[in-house]
């Protein structure tokens, strides 16, 4: 699977409205065939960082960044963000999340 991690800074000022500003990317994008995951995540260190994690079988990424809803995204969420996004991608085995083995709950 490919699996993509960001770090979006937005601008203070629409730091609490951006789950509202992303919901149409992000509710489009988890229904693309072949998205594994599709989730957002803000630092308790710094309330104007989200973080997204994403993950799709293997060529669905590829499908992901020439959708029309990406398309969108990318002339709409600047407008909001104080710097360009920072990005992880990699491509790693299987599809699911594996258990974290230092910390097995019984």
């Amino acid at each position: 699977m490919i699996v993509i991690t960001a770090r979006f800074r937005v601008k203070a000022e629409h730091a609490d409205e951006w789950p509202q500003i992303t919901r149409a990317f992000t509710e489009a994008t988890r229904a693309e065939a072949g998205n594994l995951w599709f989730d957002w995540s803000r630092s308790l260190e710094d309330p104007q960082e989200y973080v997204l994690i994403e993950a799709f079988q293997d060529d669905a990424a590829e499908a992901h960044v020439t959708s029309a809803h990406f398309k969108q995204a990318q002339a709409d969420l600047p407008a909001h963000l104080e710097e360009t996004p920072r990005v992880i991608n990699a491509t790693v085995p299987g599809t699911e999340w594996s258990e974290l083995g230092e910390m097995t709950v019984d």
